[in-house]
């Protein structure tokens, strides 16, 4: 008998840590302010460079932790009865991408580190050239219905 596949609200944890990954990462630019989306009621945090910050930190984390969960879950109980897609391939390389190289700008942020500034701006062009390719790869496979893992 298969093992049942991660519930619901897993799967929704997982939408709602990128989702919130990639307002606060947009809120790091003052975009929010500059295009008066700050200026929404509710939505002023948007343009407080600290709170996103803090919060891009903690969501990336929660996004490690629900991603390494789906992980092991697919190798430990569901790698007998299904399989990776072609566009689940694509999706965690990205991803697996856009947490190191965040994971790169996060250490560079530590006292007594420093990259020289030339890769600083390399590595953010990079990072968010990486999300925006993941982004658009997400809305085809939605668009396509297609998952991360197929029956196999």
């Amino acid at each position: 008998m298969a093992a049942p596949l991660p519930s619901r609200w897993v799967r929704y944890g997982f939408f709602i840590t990128l989702f919130f990954s990639a307002l606060t990462g947009f809120a790091q630019m003052p975009i929010f302010k500059r295009y008066y989306i700050a200026d929404i009621p509710g939505l002023g945090w948007l343009a407080q460079f600290f709170t996103t910050s803090a919060l891009h930190y903690i969501s990336s984390a929660l996004l490690i932790a629900v991603g390494t969960f789906l992980v092991l879950d697919y190798l430990l109980l569901h790698r007998a009865s299904l399989r990776v897609s072609l566009m689940g391939y694509l999706r965690g390389g990205l991803l697996f991408l856009i947490l190191f190289s965040g994971g790169l700008l996060a250490y560079r942020n530590l006292p007594g580190y420093r990259f020289a500034p030339g890769f600083v701006v390399a590595l953010d062009l990079i990072h968010l050239g990486l999300v925006m390719v993941f982004l658009l790869a997400s809305l085809a496979t939605v668009i396509a219905r297609r998952g991360w893992v197929v029956k196999g």
